[in-house]
């Protein structure tokens, strides 16, 4: 794969390449070794029969290489409360799938409300000071259109990032869009 597009908010493109230049480099070098597959047989009523990329099989290579390149996961657990209630919920958490040194990363194959969740992940760990800055990982508008439905492109999140100007999120981040070497 390739990425066919970086953008910076808040100058997380910046902070990437002046603090963490080798894990900038590594991000890079995993992008460029997943090979993604179009084996996937629609079943959806509008494209049934077409060969579609595998976003289970994306994610399976994106983790594989990630884990073997030394990048972990961050988990933080907590209990939900209400104010001025009894009400007490065990068991919540946030999660971003890879970290490395204060480097935050989520490849994300899904649906749009899972871009924006990212991005208030990437705010509660940097908030927390496990993280500096957050990178997300997402297919550009033409591979998000050989994929099913459903799955989100970074054009609109670089789009909804500049619409909410600088409120929102108030941690740097670097979107990178990526698509087929095709």
């Amino acid at each position: 794969m390739r990425i066919v597009y970086e953008y910076s908010h808040l100058g997380g493109m910046e902070i990437m390449a002046v603090r963490y230049p080798v894990i900038l480099q590594e991000i890079r070098e995993i992008i460029s070794k997943v090979t993604p597959l179009n084996n996937k047989k629609s079943g959806e009523k509008t494209i049934k029969g077409d060969m579609l990329y595998d976003p289970k099989d994306l994610n399976s290579q994106f983790n594989t290489y990630f884990r073997n390149s030394g990048f972990k996961d961050i988990k933080e657990k907590y209990t939900v409360t209400i104010p001025g209630s009894d009400i007490s919920i065990s068991g919540a958490y946030k999660q971003v799938n890879f970290l490395k040194e204060k480097v935050l990363v989520e490849v994300q194959f899904g649906n749009y409300a899972f871009l924006l969740y990212d991005m208030a992940k990437f705010q509660f760990f940097f908030n927390e000071n496990k993280a500096d800055v957050g990178i997300e990982i997402v297919p550009c508008h033409g591979l998000h259109h050989q994929m099913s439905s459903g799955v989100s492109y970074g054009e609109q999140l670089n789009n909804d990032i500049e619409r909410l100007k600088k409120h929102f999120p108030a941690v740097s981040v670097a979107v990178l869009l990526i698509d087929t070497d095709e």
